[in-house]
C-alpha cells in the first residue's frame, strides 16, 4: 500500500508558548509530568547542544515500516520551517531511516529538527550542523531497501510516548519531550513554577545551606 499522507489543520502553536518552551529543560519538563511526556532516554542528540538553543516545535510525525523510508520522504517534503519531524520506525536499527540528503532538505527548508526511533547515518554532516539538531536511536551505514510504505501526520509512538501531529516537541542534551498541543499551557505553568524552585534551592546552596537544608530528607 503506498504511503499515506494526511494533512490535519489545527491552529498553530502560538510563537510565544513555543520562545516559553525554550527557556525550559527537559529535566524540568520530565520531573512536573513524572517521565510521562519523555521519550525513551536511549534517543539521543548526535551532537551535543553546548548551550544551544532547545530543540521546540510542532511536530510532523511519520511511520515507517522496517526498511522503508517513504514517509521519511513525504514528511521532509510536507514539514514547515519551525517543523520538527518525529520518525518512528519501532526502533529498527538494521537499516537507516534518513541520512546526509533527506536531512539536508529539511534543514533548507528551515525544519528545526529531527527525532528518530530508528537508524540514521552519514553521522558526519549531521552531527556539525549546528542549526538542525537530529535525535536518533541507534546508527548504521546500512540504507533503506524501499520508499513506498508508511504514514506521515497520523498518531505515531516514538520512544513509547504518543504524538500526534501539532504536538510540541521539546529537546536537549538531556533528552525528547513530546507535550500534547491542548496540554502546553498547562505543562508550562507546572514547568516554570518547578523552574523558580530549582533557582531558589540553587540560591540557597550557593549561601552556604546544606543539601540536608534545602531539599529536607527524612532524618538518617
Amino acid at each position: 500500500m503506498p504511503t499515506r499522507v494526511s494533512r490535519p489543520s489545527p491552529a498553530p502553536l502560538a510563537a510565544e508558548l513555543l520562545q516559553a518552551w525554550a527557556e525550559i529543560p527537559t529535566t524540568v519538563a520530565s520531573d512536573v509530568s513524572r517521565g510521562r511526556l519523555l521519550v525513551d532516554p536511549r534517543i539521543r542528540p548526535l551532537r551535543p547542544f553546548a548551550g544551544a538553543r532547545r530543540l521546540v516545535g510542532p511536530a510532523v510525525t511519520a511511520w515507517c515500516e522496517p526498511g522503508d523510508i517513504g514517509a521519511a520522504l513525504h514528511a521532509v517534503a510536507l514539514a514547515r520551517a519551525g517543523d520538527v519531524i518525529v520518525i518512528d520506525g519501532d526502533g529498527y536499527l538494521q537499516s537507516a531511516l534518513v541520512g546526509e540528503h533527506v536531512c539536508g532538505s529539511a534543514r533548507r527548508q528551515g525544519v528545526a529538527g529531527m527525532v528518530v526511533n530508528g537508524a540514521v547515518r552519514d553521522v558526519g554532516p549531521l552531527a556539525s550542523w549546528p542549526d538542525f539538531p537530529v535525535f536518533a536511536l541507534g546508527i548504521t551505514a546500512r540504507g533503506p531497501i524501499s520508499i513506498e510504505h508508511g504514514s506521515v501526520n497520523e498518531p505515531v509512538a516514538c520512544g513509547g510516548v504518543p504524538v500526534r501531529p501539532h504536538d510540541l516537541v521539546l529537546g536537549d542534551d538531556d533528552g525528547v519531550i513530546i507535550v500534547p498541543r491542548e496540554e502546553a499551557e498547562s505543562w508550562l505553568r507546572k514547568a516554570r513554577e518547578k523552574l523558580a524552585l530549582e533557582e531558589e534551592w540553587d540560591r540557597r546552596l550557593s549561601a552556604g545551606e546544606s543539601t540536608v537544608q534545602v531539599f529536607n530528607p527524612p532524618e538518617a
